[in-house]
């Protein structure tokens, strides 16, 4: 955490001609001046809610005095705590950073813009939004080149926000390399669906010749014994069971072979398969 660099500012005061005094002094400053100079002294004894309520009375006499407007907002900050969300007008954070964009821009000198930027750029640090903290430092030092403070934080803020964008881009990777991941996984997961459907069919398939061979078995059994029982075979028969036969061996060959290619395919993806 950066500590903060607080300034409470006791410059001069812009004259202002409203009602003057028995002196020749404007009444208006010199109220604002004696509410300011209230509540430095209340600041610097850390009773800020008490120095608020004195620069708001600066601001009732003067609303432009921007002295009052920075002294308040420093003091607002040192009650918020740290940073606040963005929709909650009444933290004390939130005010004081509105008053502050404000005075960054319009604040009547330099050194008062700069100090404005630069507070602004430590609310964005603590948000750990670098990149908003590295412009606001460097706007505080295109205002005020001599602000060293400026100038340590800017590039505290400038390494952070290269961390901060290496995460990110580690992160990325990350993200992308876990995608392909899944995306192969998957792939692989169809591959393997595919080749058990294909052995499914494989198997169906040897399963009903087996049984279209079980059946021809029978049939032919069952013709045998019918020739049998007539007394005997005749030529015509005994070749037609000697056909019947040799096919028979032919068919049990082929299923046979049919097995030993479907098992060398088995082993040949479980082989080629990257585990």
């Amino acid at each position: 955490m950066i500590k903060r660099f607080i300034v409470i500012l006791l410059l001069s005061l812009t004259v202002t001609t409203t009602i003057w005094a028995a002196d020749n002094q404007p009444t208006t400053v010199k109220k604002e001046r004696n509410h300011i100079r209230a509540g430095n002294s209340l600041y610097n004894k850390k009773r800020y809610a008490e120095a608020e309520v004195e620069y708001r009375k600066a601001l009732q006499v003067a609303p432009q005095s921007a002295i009052a407007q920075f002294n308040l907002a420093t003091t607002l900050l040192k009650q918020g705590g740290g940073a606040a969300s963005q929709d909650d007008k009444n933290n004390p954070v939130n005010q004081a950073a509105e008053i502050l964009t404000n005075l960054a821009k319009n604040a009547p000198t330099k050194s008062l813009r700069s100090k404005a930027n630069y507070d602004l750029g430590n609310l964005a640090y603590s948000s750990q939004d670098y990149g908003q903290a590295v412009e606001l430092y460097k706007q505080a030092l295109r205002e005020d080149p001599s602000d060293d403070q400026a100038r340590y934080n800017l590039r505290l803020a400038q390494l952070k926000l290269k961390q901060q964008q290496q995460q990110q881009q580690n992160k990325d990777q990350n993200k992308d390399k876990q995608n392909q991941d899944k995306d192969k996984k998957d792939q692989d997961k169809d591959k393997d669906k595919d080749k058990q459907d294909q052995d499914k069919k494989d198997q169906d398939k040897q399963n009903q010749d087996k049984q279209n061979q079980d059946k021809q078995n029978q049939d032919q059994q069952k013709q045998q014994q019918q020739q049998q029982q007539q007394g005997g075979m005749s030529q015509q028969n005994a070749e037609q069971v000697l056909k019947t036969m040799q096919n028979q061996e032919n068919a049990t060959q082929q299923r046979i072979n049919a097995e030993r290619a479907q098992q060398e395919r088995r082993e040949r993806a479980r082989t080629n398969r990257k585990w």
